[in-house]
C-alpha cells in the first residue's frame, strides 16, 4: 500500500502515515504517477501495478482514470479550503494573510512534493471534461481569496497603488509556480519555504507600507 508523504494535513493534526483505506491509497499513487511521469501516464494499468493490485480490482474503487482525476482534485481543493478557512479568521493584516496562505501553500509541498505536480499540470486539467469546471474552481478559489486581501490591503493603507490586486497577484502565483518549475528542472535544492522567504518577501517589502511606530 502507498505511503502518504505528508507529516501534518492542512488542520494541523498528525496524519497517520498509513491510509485507512484502499481508495485513498489509489490517489495518493496517482499523484505520484502523474509527479513521477506525467499525468499522461496515469492509466489505470500503472495505477494498479503501483497498488500491487489488478486492474480489476481497481475498477471496484474507480470507474476509470477520469474518476480518479476528478477526486485528486477534491484532494487538492480541500487543502485550499482548509488553509483559506484557518487564515481568515486570524486577526491579522490582509497583507499578511497573503503571505501566511503562500507560506503554508510552500510548506504544504515540501512536504508533500507530489501535490506539486497538480499545479504544473492546471493546462491539462482545464481541457479535460471531468475536471474542468473543478480545477477552475481551485483556481479561482485561491486567485479570488488572494485578490481579495490585496484589495483590503490597498484600501487600509497597507500597500502601496504600485501594482493593482490582479497584478500582485500574478506576480505572487508566478514567482511559486516558477520555483516549483526549478525544482523539476534543475533538481534545485532550495525548499519551497526558502524561495517564499526570499523572493516573495522581497516583493511584498517593495509595497508594503512601514507604519512610524
Amino acid at each position: 500500500m502507498s505511503v502518504w508523504p505528508i507529516a501534518t494535513d492542512v488542520w494541523g493534526y498528525k496524519m497517520n502515515t498509513s491510509f485507512v483505506n484502499r481508495k485513498d491509497s489509489i490517489i495518493a499513487s496517482a499523484i505520484e504517477i502523474i509527479s513521477e511521469s506525467g499525468i499522461a501516464s496515469l492509466t489505470t494499468k500503472m495505477l494498479a501495478q503501483k497498488e500491487n493490485i489488478s486492474e480489476s480490482l481497481l475498477y471496484r474503487y474507480f470507474g476509470g482514470i477520469d474518476e480518479v482525476l476528478v477526486e485528486v482534485v477534491d484532494l487538492f481543493r480541500k487543502f485550499d479550503m482548509g488553509i483559506i478557512a484557518t487564515i481568515e479568521v486570524k486577526d491579522i493584516l490582509h497583507l499578511d494573510k497573503v503571505m501566511e496562505f503562500l507560506r503554508t501553500l510552500a510548506n504544504n509541498y515540501d512536504g508533500y512534493y507530489e501535490l506539486s505536480s497538480i499545479v504544473l499540470n492546471y493546462e491539462y486539467l482545464l481541457h479535460n471534461v471531468n475536471t474542468r469546471e473543478a480545477i477552475a474552481a481551485c483556481i479561482d478559489m485561491r486567485t479570488n481569496f488572494v485578490r481579495k486581501e490585496l484589495n483590503l490591503a490597498l484600501e487600509e493603507g497597507e500597500i502601496t497603488d504600485t501594482f493593482t490586486s490582479e497584478e500582485l497577484s500574478i506576480l505572487l502565483f508566478g514567482g511559486m509556480t516558477r520555483d516549483l518549475l526549478n525544482r523539476r528542472i534543475w533538481n534545485d535544492d532550495k525548499t519551497h519555504s526558502q524561495v517564499s522567504k526570499s523572493t516573495l518577501n522581497k516583493l511584498v517589502d517593495m509595497v508594503r507600507i512601514k507604519k512610524d511606530s
